[in-house]
Parts: structure tokens; C-alpha cells; sequence
């Protein structure tokens, strides 16, 4: 989906951005990324997409950029845990939110405990992933950051903050060679927080100590961490789950650190199993949706002639211009396939403003790509359309030519007298569809 209208609340000077996506009767959950966030950017990956509408099937789910991250106010100084706990009821009171569930994960974590110990009013259960008690090492607590670290990760945000490669193999080695994930991650770092914002959210993490505050833990709570994390050890976890009166705790597989790469599903599984009771996994929901299947015409032929590099370039502008035009026409990026886009519309007629401006765009840039359009009810599971109508989509843009948007006689009818300028190209079998359908070509203008 689309990201969500972002408002802001306030503590005292400091704006904080957050968003509320769905209406369901579950609990209000308050979820504030940890880490580094931009809640606008987070909906740009579909993995990510995926998730965030999960949780609002079963909660009414506030999001929020911490102070410092995101859309928020950046930082002048070292932010202490007082005022991010105010600025966790700050975002509860501008969401209307009488009592919620708190999701922290990383730096999240300890404001959410603090929260959860100084306002059990407005805190109905706690919820920490990928966290930890305090943030620098000592005697009594070898799992922190030593000062060693505290240099390395100093000079690697001097010189490297925004280059996503090496970011990306220490904290979410899987996805290394996922080249739209990694374009993705490097837009979140550098749209999610300066430089001078990280080292300041560095001394904040290295400040944190709320060991003392886990006895007194009195909600529900429930402690996830990864077993392989290879940057908050499982320890970590360990101790939190240890300390905190009737804790749960759950050891996830893998060795991501960033919340966003590692096994979304399974953690959204836990959460729906502690807040509601019951692990129903995502339900399917009927939608009436348009659909859009993009690619791009001879990509391997053009890659060899022009060389991996330039290729890489061209892809990655033929990637950021369709991604414009989907926030422009309202469209939902579902997936990415190699060089091609999946898209869901609500309107039948954006879906083709929408194609028709990807289409001259990609003409601009060198590039023949095309594009067809199918209108269907789809079984919606997990914020994903499946069903008959989404093969259908993927037929018709296997039916175009370079440079054509080919819509399906569904589409054609519902637009009807909308003055969309059409060409009957007859009817075509859709392999592995039943029947022939009639397609219409979008021409480059409207009448």
C-alpha cells in the first residue's frame, strides 16, 4: 500500500512524526522502528509494505520516527530516556490512544521499558525485539558496545554513512545481493538521519541503561531476538527475558540485525499469537483491483551491449522514474521481479494514466518496456493480491509489444466513456487462461 496521511505530535518544541494505518477493533499498537527509520520511505519496500499492513490487520497500528530519525525534528544534543519516553505519550495522546501495546526494537527498546514502568496507565503490554538493557559494556554487563567499537563505528559513519554495501553484510546479510533492496536501504540511511543525527543516536545508545527498571516491568511482555544478530548478541535478549517478571520469549532464527531483512512473516506470527491470542496468519480479503505488470522489452540484450555498470545505472533510473509515477497515480508497488514492476490500483483510470506516463518516461530514458493492465477481484493476503486476476494481468503484458499498454476487455468496459483513446487488437490466448480475450492498446494521448 501507499504510505499513510504522516501527522505530528509534540513535546514541548520537538515534532514527532507519526502515521495510524487500518481501524481494526484489535489493540492500539505503538511501534517505533529502531535504528534508523523514515516512515514514508519504510512503505517503499514491499517485503516492509508487507508487514506494517500484517500488523494493522489485527491492531490499530501508530507508528512513529523517533526524535532525531525520519521526519521528526532532527537532534541538537544527546536525547535522554526521560524525554523519549515523554515523546512516546506525546505520539499516544496525537493519535487519541487511551492505552497501547509498545513495540520496541533496538534503540527502541529501552524508552519502551521505561514507558512501560513510568505509565502502566497507558502501556497494556510491551513487546522488544533485537534489544537490550544497556548500551556500553562494562564488568557487569560485557554484552554492550566497548569503546573500541564505539571508534570503528565513529569512523564508519564519517566515511561511509549512505554507502549501503558494507552496512548491509554486517546487518542484514541475506539481502546483500538483493540489488532493489540495497538501492531501498541506502535511500533509508540517508533520508532516515544525517551523520551528525547518527553519532548523536550512538551517544544515546551507549548512555542507555534501564537494568534497574526490568524488575519493575508489570505488563505483559514478550522478548524476541534472533539467535545469529550480529550486532545485539542474543545475550542481550537473553538477559532482558531473564529479568523481567513473566517475560515470554521467543528465539527466532537467522542473523539479521535490521528488523526489516530478516523473517517478517514469523515475527508477525508471534505478535498476533501475544496480542490477540491466536496465530491466524494473514486472512484473505476479496478486492476489486486493477492490476499492472511492467518489464522491460530485450533487458538482456541491452545489458550486454551496454555493460554491467551502465546497465546498473539505467536500471536504477528506470526503477526511481516508475516509482514517481506510482505516488503520483496512487499505485501500490506489490514486487519487483528482475526488471519488472507488479502494481495494484484502486482506480481503473489511474492504473492507465499511470501506465501511459511510465511508458513515454521509459521511451525518454532509452528504454522499451512493456505494460499490461487487468481489472479482477483478488484474494488479498498479507497486503499481496493473488488469485486468477493477477495471472490474467501477467498474460497481458506478455502480450504487448515494445512500447505498448495493452489493457483486458475488463478494464476497456470500465472505463467506459472516461475518453481514454483505445485500439481493438483483438482477441489472444493467455496461456494457462481459459478462453480468448479481447485487448485493447492505450495510445500515447487521450482524445
Amino acid at each position: 500500500m501507499t504510505a499513510p496521511h504522516t501527522s505530528y505530535a509534540w513535546n514541548e518544541g520537538t515534532a514527532l512524526a507519526y502515521q495510524i494505518v487500518g481501524s481494526s477493533p484489535g489493540p492500539d499498537l505503538l511501534f517505533a522502528p529502531g535504528s534508523v527509520t523514515h516512515l514514508e520511505v519504510l512503505w517503499q519496500e514491499p517485503t516492509v509494505s508487507r508487514f506494517l499492513t500484517r500488523l494493522a490487520g489485527f491492531s490499530r497500528l501508530i507508528l512513529m520516527d523517533p526524535r532525531g530519525l525520519g521526519m521528526s525534528d532532527r537532534l541538537t544534543d544527546v536525547p535522554t530516556l526521560e524525554e523519549r519516553v515523554a515523546d512516546v505519550i506525546a505520539v499516544l495522546d496525537g493519535a487519541e490512544s487511551e492505552r497501547a501495546a509498545l513495540f520496541g526494537n533496538a534503540d527502541t527498546g529501552p524508552p519502551a521499558i521505561a514507558a512501560a514502568v513510568a505509565h502502566p496507565e497507558r502501556v497494556s503490554s510491551l513487546i522488544l525485539c533485537g534489544t537490550y538493557a544497556k548500551g556500553r559494556a562494562s564488568d557487569d554487563y560485557p554484552m554492550g558496545w566497548t569503546d573500541d567499537e564505539w571508534l570503528d563505528f565513529q569512523r564508519w559513519v564519517r566515511d561511509d554513512w549512505g554507502k549501503e554495501a558494507e552496512t548491509l553484510r554486517d546487518v542484514a546479510p541475506t539481502r546483500f545481493d538483493d540489488e532493489a533492496f540495497r538501492r531501498w536501504w541506502a535511500t533509508l540511511m540517508r533520508l532516515g538521519a544525517s551523520p551528525r543525527a547518527v553519532l548523536l543516536l550512538g551517544e544515546m545508545t551507549r548512555s542507555a541503561d534501564v537494568r534497574d527498571l526490568l524488575p519493575r516491568v508489570t505488563v505483559p511482555t514478550l522478548v524476541m531476538h534472533r539467535v545469529g544478530d550480529r550486532v545485539n548478541d542474543v545475550a542481550t535478549g537473553r538477559y532482558l527475558a531473564e529479568r523481567i517478571p513473566g517475560a515470554r520469549t521467543v528465539e527466532l532464527p537467522g542473523d539479521e540485525f535490521a528488523l526489516w531483512a530478516g523473517d517478517l512473516t514469523t515475527l508477525a506470527d508471534e505478535i498476533e499469537e501475544f496480542l490477540t491470542g491466536h496465530r491466524g496468519g494473514p486472512a484473505a480479503t476479496k478486492v476489486v483491483l486493477t492490476l499492472m505488470f511492467t518489464d522491460i522489452v530485450a533487458s538482456t540484450e541491452r545489458a550486454r551491449t551496454l555493460g554491467d555498470s551502465a546497465w546498473a545505472d539505467l536500471l536504477a533510473k528506470h526503477d526511481a522514474l516508475v516509482r514517481a509515477e506510482l505516488r503520483r497515480f496512487g499505485g501500490q508497488e506489490i514486487d519487483t521481479a528482475g526488471d519488472g514492476f507488479f502494481v495494484s490500483f484502486a482506480s481503473p483510470t489511474s492504473a492507465i494514466h499511470c501506465a501511459r506516463a511510465v511508458n513515454e518516461a521509459a521511451t525518454r530514458l532509452g528504454i522499451q518496456i512493456r505494460i499490461g493492465l487487468h481489472t479482477g477481484e483478488c484474494d488479498v493476503i498479507g497486503g499481496k493480491p493473488r488469485g486468477i486476476a493477477v495471472h490474467i494481468g501477467a498474460r497481458v503484458a506478455a502480450a504487448a509489444g515494445a512500447g505498448e499498454v495493452l489493457i483486458s476487455q475488463t478494464v476497456r468496459d470500465l472505463i467506459a466513456g472516461s475518453g481514454e483513446s483505445l485500439e481493438d487488437v483483438g482477441e489472444h490466448d493467455l496461456k494457462g487462461v481459459p478462453d480468448r480475450w479481447r485487448l485493447y492498446r492505450v495510445t500515447s494521448t487521450n482524445r
